[in-house]
């Protein structure tokens, strides 16, 4: 859980400011405490978090949460219960939609729509792929898989092309999920081609699975800037018995370029070098590297990452 989503205390908003700092300034022995045993590699039970929207409050746990932002984590184990909103206002009706695709695709993304009913369509959309999938690649595949399938080839990349094609200026107020239901409804169900700028069209097949296609077979031979080279560093904590694991492990990463033990507030130093198509974002690109190579490890408490802004390299 990321600790920046973390805004509040739902018992305890007289002890811990915004930031999750002790209003008093008496020294408190159990967050010291706690901090020392995440310094040591402890791991400490998850916490209990109430989310509300897209905000999340701590039930159980503020020590645990304001030790962890002290010592600069940028997340935290958690348990969450979501309170769903039972208005009838359109905002709340919009909101419950979200929340039902996100559970039964299983897709942790931030996918925000602002018109009701399209969720519904992007639902079907994945249905469809579904279908495709089972049919032409695997028998087996499972909604939750395709979802995520889907995702990946064919709703990232085309928000991403869109969000280069600046199309967002000639809709304000919407996001970048309305955009990618506006132009898939109508190219890809309602067989509508309109321009939508200069080489956008022409990389919008009729047709949504060779347009996925097309996205998996990109290169960087036929798009210039579809490839980059990002660096990152990563700080890592981890358990004191498993470091020299942690460190065998990291080192059989091919992104991986340097791995430091230093001491302080940290345990690990680790360089890494990714690749990065057109239609990823950096933080993005980083994020699920860390995710999915990273933070799996046993032994690894807990990451934080770092991106460069300038750089300066002595030879």
């Amino acid at each position: 859980m990321p600790l920046a989503k973390i805004v509040g205390s739902v018992g305890r908003y007289q002890d811990f400011d915004e930031r999750f700092q002790l209003r008093s300034r008496s020294p408190s022995e159990r967050l010291e405490q706690i901090k020392s045993a995440l310094r040591q590699g402890a791991v400490l039970p998850p916490v209990k978090l109430w989310q509300i929207r897209d905000a999340y409050y701590v039930e159980d746990g503020n020590h645990r949460v304001a030790a962890a932002k002290a010592l600069g984590h940028d997340e935290i184990l958690a348990h969450i219960v979501e309170f769903i909103p039972s208005g009838d206002n359109l905002q709340d009706a919009i909101y419950r939609q979200r929340a039902h695709f996100l559970d039964v695709t299983g897709l942790q993304a931030d996918i925000s729509l602002t018109e009701p009913g399209q969720y519904e369509r992007l639902l079907s959309q994945i249905e469809r792929h579904l279908e495709y999938l089972r049919e032409q690649e695997r028998p087996e595949i499972t909604l939750q898989e395709a979802a995520a399938d889907w995702y990946h080839h064919i709703y990232r990349p085309l928000t991403g092309l869109l969000s280069r094609a600046r199309l967002a200026e000639e809709f304000p107020g919407r996001t970048t999920a309305d955009l990618y239901a506006y132009v898939s409804v109508r190219l890809w169900e309602k067989g509508e081609r309109r321009q939508y700028g200069i080489g956008l069209n022409d990389m919008l097949p009729d047709d949504m699975e060779a347009f996925r296609e097309k996205m998996k077979n990109s290169d960087a031979q036929h798009y210039p800037e579809m490839q980059r080279t990002i660096t990152a560093f990563v700080l890592m904590n981890v358990q004191a018995k498993k470091e020299n694991r942690i460190v065998e492990k990291l080192l059989e990463l091919e992104e991986v370029r340097e791995v430091h033990s230093v001491f302080g507030d940290v345990d690990l130093l680790v360089k890494v070098q990714l690749r990065r198509d057109l239609l990823s974002s950096d933080a993005e690109t980083i994020s699920q590297f860390v995710q999915d190579h990273i933070r799996q490890l046993p032994g690894v408490i807990a990451t934080k990452t770092l991106i460069p802004g300038t750089s300066c390299i002595k030879d």
